[in-house]
């Protein structure tokens, strides 16, 4: 009984699927977010603070990806905010746009909105 239990074991320890590697196939923490936010004074400022914004954003949608299977997408968006968080000058200058009223409708569009109203409700 022994040796069966031992193999069964040994063989899901050898599976790719759920070894620890393939559990953190993207470590989105890796990506040093908020420790280059904390050191970088350009990302301080209140003027970009859409940019922070941004950044965190794309985050959690690698966050979200990883959670839903989409490994490789998440590595290649955890890959871009590496690169954005690393050059913070650089990134600033292709934001072009930081308007505070589109961020405002942004975030307006993701509040969820109530359907139509069910005739048959009354």
């Amino acid at each position: 009984m022994r040796r069966p239990l031992a193999c069964a074991l040994l063989l899901l320890a050898l599976t790719p699927a759920l070894s620890p590697a393939a559990q953190a196939a993207c470590a989105v923490e890796d990506a040093g977010l908020e420790p280059a936010i904390a050191e970088k004074k350009e990302l301080q400022e209140a003027k970009n603070a859409q940019i922070v914004r941004d950044l965190r954003t794309l985050r959690d949608a690698a966050i979200v990806l990883e959670s839903y299977g989409f490994p490789k997408e998440c590595k290649e968006l955890v890959a871009i905010l590496k690169e954005l968080t690393a050059k913070p000058e650089t990134t600033i200058k292709r934001s072009g746009d930081t308007d505070e009223e589109k961020a405002e409708e942004i975030q307006e569009s993701r509040e969820p909105k109530a359907g139509p109203k069910d005739p048959r409700a009354r």
